[in-house]
């Protein structure tokens, strides 16, 4: 049995496996570049936050109908749960969907064709985060938000994602304040290729409540000192910092320190079908090499769930701790 988990950094259109890829493909008879899945898995390696992107937004053709979407997130609702997540908020990138003439409801309703029934399916509960790209105009953040209103029941929050350097939070000051009108919980990538400096400006300007990803913050002690302070949340995600070259190796990523420091860090998946391995895959990878004992860990799943938007149920928040609590350790963790 794995050990119990929440998922806080999890890009539902990153889950996308070469096998669903290809079976979306001939439903909606969409022409893939690849001859087939083996040669869709080699193009999944990447240089660069930039040569993944490429390829994330050319794989999203495939996805056209509420079924498509219902499928992607059902698929990946089976393997979380199987690697011991308990609890996933999932983010998503309607303004990539908007641009191929998909729509905003469209791709919510499928989403929630799955995520609403994934307790009773798979056992996890579920909130659902939309991302502004951050590449793309703050005008075009706004227009998105606001098509996104009628459908606010469905959604918990707002998220800021894809190329980070040249791109600042600053930029998304407005749409932030609207979604905050809105009582929607902010979250943000900070500190993944940007330097610390767009963490302080994600929580100073946008007000966010965690970072995502946030790992160049060790760079800057006294964000550090300030983040243990406020007790603020970190979304690391240790084999997608690896396979984007945030990190060389996995030996060389700065989690046990950060754990060292006092850092609410959390471990996450990313774009897991990309950068190889899900929740529990990551919860393995950092014990293995990075020789975290079993406190540790357990630290790091009670994080997950502290962190957590559950603030509308911390009766479930309590039973989920309570399960971590209460965790016998094997061989494996994930």
């Amino acid at each position: 049995m794995p050990l119990p988990k929440a998922e806080l950094h999890l890009h539902i259109e990153g889950t996308l496996e070469p096998e669903l890829a290809f079976e979306l493909a001939a439903r909606n008879r969409v022409e893939l570049p690849y001859a087939d899945t083996d040669a869709l898995r080699e193009a999944y390696r990447f240089e660069d936050l930039q040569s993944f992107l490429d390829l994330y937004y050319e794989l999203m053709a495939v996805l056209r109908t509420e079924q498509d979407f219902a499928d992607l997130a059902d698929a990946y609702l089976a393997r979380a749960a199987a690697q011991g997540v308990r609890h996933a908020e999932i983010f998503f990138d309607p303004q990539a969907h908007l641009a191929r003439g998909v729509s905003m409801g469209t791709v919510v309703e499928g989403l929630w064709r799955a995520l609403g029934r994934s307790e009773e399916n798979h056992g996890i509960s579920t909130r659902l985060i939309l991302c502004f790209l951050r590449d793309e105009s703050a005008e075009s953040a706004l227009e998105t938000l606001q098509a996104a209103e009628p459908f606010l029941d469905r959604i918990t929050g707002v998220g800021l994602d894809s190329a980070e350097v040249g791109h600042p939070p600053v930029k998304f000051r407005e749409v932030y304040e609207a979604a905050a009108a809105l009582g929607l919980r902010r979250v943000a990538h900070a500190g993944e290729e940007g330097p610390p400096e767009y963490i302080t400006e994600a929580l100073d300007v946008l007000g966010v409540e965690r970072v995502d990803h946030g790992l160049r913050c060790v760079e800057d002690p006294a964000l550090v000192e300030r983040l243990v302070r406020d007790r603020v949340p970190l979304t690391l995600c240790p084999l997608s910092n690896v396979r984007l070259r945030t990190v060389d190796t996995l030996a060389d990523h700065p989690l046990p320190a950060m754990l060292d420091a006092g850092l609410l860090c959390t471990v996450n998946s990313d774009d897991p079908a990309y950068f190889g391995g899900y929740a529990g895959d990551n919860f393995e990878a950092v014990r293995s090499t990075l020789g975290l004992g079993e406190d540790r860990l357990r630290e790091l799943a009670r994080n997950s769930f502290l962190a957590s938007f559950l603030e509308d149920d911390e009766e479930r928040r309590a039973r989920y701790l309570a399960e971590v609590d209460a965790y016998e350790f094997g061989e494996a963790v994930s």
